[in-house]
């Protein structure tokens, strides 16, 4: 017992943080209340006189150890610390209380953990409310028959856990609409295949029997029940679920109870999204929608996620058992890896084993504590480290104690940091899956308490103001660290804006502003800060070999000053050109500047000389105009040719002796030939040209008419040519048409009464007939 003492001892040290460096990382101070919200080891000193002439209030801030190493006397550190009060801390086993305290009130000093030790105890003979809920599906018809017969075995072993016990019943199947149902209306009134008689309408949830202690009620409710049915696989245990859990009035859930659902399967479960396929998009809301003991919301709302689930389980303290076959045991383990306080047993194939599986499920679960927290305020912070059986457990965001006993002391420490200064808000920390909480009530302490006098201090502050905290509280119309200046008809404001440079920090942070001009504080090397706003100090310049500014220049406002034969950002060289010049005597070619002895080149070029230029665009680009202009007299830069080309020195010559000389057309379309060599200098070149140019053969014009107008003249010809075998060919299509309508005409024998043949008569004038 002593040695479990100690160990409670050094773990509340260690919450404590005795064993880490003090370190009071100050940002702006200006009052006793920056300082304590500055860090957990900030503490401020309120003795009058502490500060020297011209040292700021802020220096009144630090650790408590370098405040009294600069003199401040005990009974002058302030330094709020952090108090645990508890307001209700009923004894363990008392009225069945588990949990020890059941209610605190902390305020925290923010960034300061502070650490308390909560108790618990398994109490024998705790309620237990066990909701059985079942898959009706068809494959589950034998597991159905079984599970008439097992009632008073429920609550037999019911009463081996506790001497208070309840059982309900429920049970489901899936949505009632495509893919998942049969919606034929005969499918949906029997969904079973037809040799079976006793089969009820296909559903998604039904409630049937809530929490009870009446075994002939629940057994005669259960016996009523008979199997249903659906389409595919999975079903709709989710759905069932989050239904059993959120509506606990119509259930039957205890308030004071072990709360255990059961779920019986031998199928897998569709979740969130799968809605999707049945065209169902509203998410689940995770409120209850029993109506008539029926999901009312079931064809509406899409199933709840895994994470839904869980969630739901933890508020409602409510700890699930997978009762399913061999072939999902895997699929459930994996569910029961995200529901923190879950067990999976395994059915037999017509679920005999299904009480000796519940008994199994809830000694495991009931074995193991996990103490964890609902959720957190904003800028909280909780660790558990659990001791077990006198063992100390490993620090994290859960303590979790393995096979407890009925009757055995478990404690957890439990460590709470505000990350910062908040209102009073609260928190529930306790076991998963048992309804004993403990109420964390928290605030913070970020006000300095200082007994200051009411009255103003005729010598502190001149008369014209009181002491507040070591520090001159100034009244209307007086500024100054003794409350010496007075503003006249000036505002304080006005007067402070005069020490921000570009509206940033008054005076850079490293000085006071006194009636609106800043007085600079000292460095800790001794010298002071300096400049209009103490923007400038002449401590962090450069250094060379450990020697600021190289020991040959001086530091100037962050920037060193060299000695005239010095040079370099830490005045780290001698000043000469030598490793500068190039073989002609140029100092890096004319491209560049010559610093700590090596040239700094142009964009582009590169060192040692800057002689070779990457990315620069190639010579035989850029001189091709001028070339053209001074050799030949042409292109566009002829009429302003030595202006646009005083950089470039040119010779005629018959031949190039190079590999590879740069060729450009010009506006006649001859090549011109050349080659450059870069001077020193950024555009200084020696240009030798080709003194002859090739110029294409000039084509044969006449050829070319001659050659368009035969090849006009015969296009032409073969274009009526085509036109005429064309057009000559469609009239003898239409005359063979003509002639086989013809020869296919049947004339009429029948001589027309109408039509007379013509006849001829002759007279011979001069005979007469007589």
């Amino acid at each position: 017992m002593d040695k479990l003492l100690f160990l409670q001892v050094l773990l509340l040290l260690k919450g404590h943080n005795v064993f880490s460096q003090e370190v009071c990382s100050k940002t702006v101070i200006h009052s006793c209340n920056d300082c304590i919200r500055s860090g957990p080891y900030c503490v401020w000193c309120k003795q009058l006189n502490f500060t020297k002439p011209g040292e700021p209030e802020a220096s009144r801030c630090d650790t408590e150890g370098q405040l009294i190493k600069k003199g401040c006397m005990d009974g002058n550190i302030i330094s709020p610390s952090n108090v645990l009060q508890p307001e209700e801390n009923k004894p363990l086993i008392t009225d069945s209380v588990q949990l020890k305290p059941q209610s605190v009130k902390l305020q925290l000093r923010p960034g300061m953990p502070h650490t308390f030790t909560l108790e618990f105890q398994r109490v024998e003979g705790y309620p237990v409310d066990l909701y059985y809920l079942m898959d009706l599906s068809y494959s589950m018809e034998d597991d159905l028959r079984e599970v008439k017969r097992l009632g008073h075995d429920l609550f037999d072993a019911l009463q081996t856990i506790t001497g208070d016990g309840q059982i309900g019943f429920g049970s489901f199947v899936d949505k009632t609409v495509l893919p998942f149902t049969n919606t034929n209306k005969a499918k949906l009134q029997k969904p079973c295949d037809e040799k079976e008689l006793n089969c009820q309408p296909a559903f998604g949830y039904r409630h049937v029997v809530s929490m009870t202690k009446n075994r002939t009620k629940f057994n005669s409710e259960v016996s009523k029940q008979f199997i249903s049915g659906n389409l595919d696989s999975p079903e709709g245990s989710l759905d069932a679920v989050m239904q059993a859990t959120v509506c606990g009035d119509i259930i039957g859930w205890r308030n004071s109870s072990t709360r255990l659902i059961v779920l019986a399967t031998d199928a897998g479960f569709h979740m969130a999204g799968d809605g999707k396929l049945a065209g169902i998009l509203e998410p689940n809301d995770e409120n209850c929608h029993l109506r008539s003991h029926l999901y009312a919301k079931s064809n509406e709302m899409d199933y709840p996620s895994v994470g839904q689930i869980a969630t739901q389980l933890k508020n409602n303290n409510i700890q699930p058992i997978f009762a399913v076959t061999q072939n999902m045991e895997k699929v459930y383990m994996d569910l029961s890896a995200m529901i923190p306080k879950s067990e999976v047993g395994v059915l037999s194939a017509d679920s005999k084993n299904v009480v000796e599986l519940i008994k199994k499920a809830y000694d495991k679960l009931s074995s193991k504590v996990t103490v964890t927290h609902s959720e957190l305020p904003e800028n909280v912070r909780v660790t558990y480290t659990p001791i077990c059986n006198g063992i100390v457990g490993t620090l994290g965001d859960k303590g979790a104690c393995e096979n407890v006993g009925v009757g055995q002391l478990i404690m957890f420490n439990v460590t709470v940091i505000a990350d910062a200064c908040i209102d009073e808000t609260s928190f529930f920390i306790g076991p998963l899956g048992i309804k004993d909480k403990l109420l964390v009530k928290v605030s913070t302490r970020c006000e300095c308490t200082c007994d200051d006098p009411l009255v103003s201090s005729p010598v502190h502050c001149n008369g014209n103001g009181k002491v507040s905290c070591g520090m001159c509280s100034c009244n209307n119309g007086f500024v100054g660290q003794k409350c010496e200046c007075s503003i006249g008809e000036k505002d304080e404001s006005s007067l402070r804006v005069a020490c921000r440079r570009n509206n940033g920090t008054e005076c850079e942070g490293r000085g006071d502003c006194v009636c609106g001009q800043c007085q600079c504080h000292a460095q800790e090397g001794g010298s002071t800060y300096h400049g209009q706003f103490c923007e400038c100090d002449d401590e962090n310049c450069e250094k060379f070999q450990n020697k600021l500014c190289g020991g040959n220049g001086k530091c100037n406002c962050g920037k060193c000053e060299c000695n005239p034969e010095y040079e370099g950002p830490a005045c780290n060289c001698k000043k000469s050109d030598e490793q500068c010049r190039t073989p002609s005597g140029s100092v890096c070619s004319g491209r560049g500047s010559c610093k700590c002895n090596q040239c700094e080149c142009l964009e582009g070029y590169e060192r040692p000389f800057c002689v070779v230029c990457h990315g620069c665009a190639s010579t035989c680009q850029t001189k091709g105009k001028c070339i053209e202009c001074l050799g030949f007299g042409t292109g566009s830069f002829s009429k302003n040719c030595s202006m646009a080309c005083k950089g470039l020195q040119y010779k005629m010559v018959k031949e190039l002796k190079v590999n590879n000389p740069c060729k450009v057309r010009d506006v006649e379309n001859c090549w011109l030939s050349f080659s450059t060599t870069q001077l020193d200098g950024i555009d200084n070149y020696t240009a030798q040209i080709l003194d002859t140019r090739e110029c294409p053969e000039l084509p044969n014009i006449y050829a070319i008419i001659g050659g368009s107008i035969a090849g006009v003249a015969l296009i032409g010809l073969l274009l009526l040519l085509l036109i005429k075998g064309i057009i000559y060919m469609k009239d003898l299509k239409e005359f063979r048409k003509f002639e086989n309508e013809k020869s296919k005409a049947k004339w009429a024998k029948a001589n027309n009464p109408l039509f007379k043949n013509a006849t001829t008569t002759v007279t011979n004038p001069t005979f007469t007939g007589e």
